[in-house]
């Protein structure tokens, strides 16, 4: 099933919502359950499984009480993270390469162990909402389309035999990235971090819906014009892999996103690079999950 974050027109309230796997446009007011979840990271952190099973069945019935996702203010499933987004960089090796070709100095690296990097997320922006491009710092605007693994308990020293059964469900997310920046510091971490910097969603989908390990394309278009077109199955360090070492020294809370990296095709990929800027459309999709549309201002 897929969960969703929302607003109804004219409110800030942020309201929970489940609809079937299959379906893009009705879903199920979470209110209509008596689930009384704080919020995206409440519901992941408390459900039960019987209330897993009771969003399944509303998920697929009672339509006379369901609503158009497309009536409704879309927010990221997980609008305000708990923790840092811990990402993965270089982790498709067509990505790797083009990297170093922008900039040897900075990208070029073994690809023995993963290269891990966090992006902080004071909110999440959903889909349709504007990515900021500020003008005067930043010069080098890229996009990054992912996948985004959620955790859904508390993991430490799992084997990698075992990882799957501590994702909640993946989401899709847009590495927002000032190229300028990053490279400037040499640590990522400002120049991924940004507000607006972050967009994710439409959906959250439980990991009970996709095969493990999960074999699904990640595209991203820019203006219309397809720009990254990749597989799950070409990641260089995959999802158990990611849970067993991180798990190996540090607790991974319920709650946990973790970006799994971006295929070839990014901006500064291109030769020569360019770049977004104000006015772009800039779309991101993951097979089985959905797409998330955001404007460049």
């Amino acid at each position: 099933m897929k969960l969703l974050t929302y607003k109804l027109p004219g409110e800030e309230k942020e309201r929970l919502g489940v609809m079937s796997s299959s379906e893009f446009e009705k879903f199920f007011p979470l209110e209509e359950l008596g689930l009384g979840f704080l919020d995206m990271n409440d519901l992941i952190a408390r459900v039960k499984p019987e209330e897993m099973e009771l969003m399944k069945k509303a998920s697929c019935g009672l339509q006379d009480k369901t609503l158009n996702y497309k009536e409704v203010i879309h927010c990221a499933p997980i609008s305000h993270p708990h923790q840092d987004i811990i990402c993965l960089g270089l982790n498709f090796m067509d990505h790797a390469e083009e990297s170093t070709r922008y900039k040897k100095e900075v990208f070029q690296r073994e690809r023995t162990y993963a290269v891990y990097f966090s992006k902080r997320v004071n909110e999440a922006i959903g889909d349709g909402a504007k990515i900021p491009s500020y003008p005067g710092l930043v010069d080098s605007l890229d996009y990054e389309a992912e996948l985004g693994v959620v955790l859904g308990k508390d993991a430490f020293q799992v084997k990698r035999e075992d990882a799957f059964d501590y994702v909640f469900g993946y989401t899709v997310l847009n590495d927002v990235s000032a190229r300028n920046i990053q490279t400037r510091h040499k640590q990522w971490y400002f120049g991924k971090s940004m507000d607006g910097f972050t967009p994710m969603g439409p959906f959250l989908v439980t990991e009970d819906d996709m095969k493990r390990p999960p074999i699904l394309t990640i595209k991203s278009r820019v203006n219309g014009v397809l720009r990254q077109n990749g597989r799950t199955d070409q990641f260089i360090f995959d999802i158990p892999h990611v849970i067993e070492e991180l798990s190996s020294g540090m607790t991974l809370k319920a709650g946990t996103i973790i970006s799994m990296g971006t295929p070839a095709g990014v901006g500064m990929g291109m030769m020569p690079p360019r770049f977004l800027s104000p006015g772009d459309v800039v779309e991101c999709s993951v097979e089985g999950i959905g797409m998330i549309t955001n404007q460049v201002v």
